[in-house]
């Protein structure tokens, strides 16, 4: 009873899933692992941060349709890739091209991480310079010190 209840559970949950799914033929495996690997690498545009390959949105599937009829006209990744990004923008690509554009993009991380370390860096050489050159308190300073610790524990007694 058990094992009926667990299938017609996961027939239920997979059913949605199951009609939502594109149907494409393919002459090789070969083909239907490019058509794989492109679509896991562009980005839906309506979707925040999900390839075309997972995501149920319409314009996904009118990608995935695009990208199924251009490799059936015999057009090579690139050009896939390029046709896609020339109608919907860059936003497309998980890894835009590095050019005039993108260069902030890509030079943010490496620049970001060497502020990190020369922040480091002269945290330790300042702190190690003033090692040795800490002051005692002057006579002042302790009978200051001394009379708040006074206060304090006549607060506390009383």
């Amino acid at each position: 009873m058990r094992h009926v209840f667990l299938s017609l559970l996961l027939m239920v949950l997979a059913g949605p899933a199951a009609a939502n799914a594109d149907v494409y033929q393919f002459e090789s495996q070969q083909e239907e692992q490019r058509f794989q690997d492109l679509t896991s690498e562009l980005r839906c545009p309506k979707c925040q941060n999900q390839n075309i390959a997972d995501s149920n949105a319409p314009i996904s599937k009118d990608m995935r349709a695009e990208v199924y009829r251009m490799m059936s006209d015999g057009a090579s990744d690139q050009e896939i890739v390029d046709a896609l990004v020339a109608r919907f923008g860059e936003f497309v690509r998980y890894k835009p091209e590095v050019d005039q554009r993108t260069i902030l993009l890509w030079a943010t991380p490496s620049v970001a991480v060497l502020g990190g370390l020369l922040v480091v860096v002269g945290v330790v050489i300042r702190s190690r310079r003033n090692a040795g050159k800490e002051e005692p308190m002057s006579a002042e300073e302790k009978a200051r010190a001394e009379e708040i610790l006074a206060e304090l524990e006549q607060n506390r007694n009383a």
